[in-house]
């Protein structure tokens, strides 16, 4: 087991299970409330359950390994917007520190991937089984 692999493994679990409570306080609170909060702010109320939606089941995907780098790559857009609409504002600490960080494990997935114990890289391999011709 290589140590790079299970470093970014460490983060993936931890972005995805991070991303997923995220979304789920969104179900929790109400889309309809979330949608609004959005409209408040500019944004498109449509977005807010886009972005529900990804943060759920995006990070349920992340933690199995399923997409790992589409997923980073969609999270990583979330956090960039939640950063400039909503965080910038209140400064690096107390504002938008974690969502750098968030960003930061995102881009990481999303260059390099993730393939221990990972779901994608599992079905891929056994996708590429080769049969020996005569």
């Amino acid at each position: 087991m290589n140590r790079n692999e299970v470093s970014i493994l460490l983060l993936r679990v931890f972005l995805g299970v991070s991303f997923y409570i995220h979304g789920l306080a969104k179900f929790k609170k109400g889309l309809a409330n979330i949608a609004d909060h959005f409209g408040s702010l500019g944004l498109p109320e449509f977005l807010a359950y886009a972005v529900a939606y990804i943060e759920l089941f995006g990070g349920i995907a992340l933690v199995f390994g399923l997409g790992s780098r589409i997923v980073s790559i969609l999270f990583g857009i979330i956090m960039i917007g939640a950063i400039l609409k909503v965080k910038l504002s209140a400064g690096f600490l107390g504002g938008y520190e974690l969502d750098i960080a968030y960003l930061i494990i995102a881009l990481l997935i999303a260059i390099n991937g993730s393939k221990l114990f990972a779901l994608d890289h599992l079905l891929f391999k056994l996708g590429n089984v080769k049969t020996k011709t005569a």
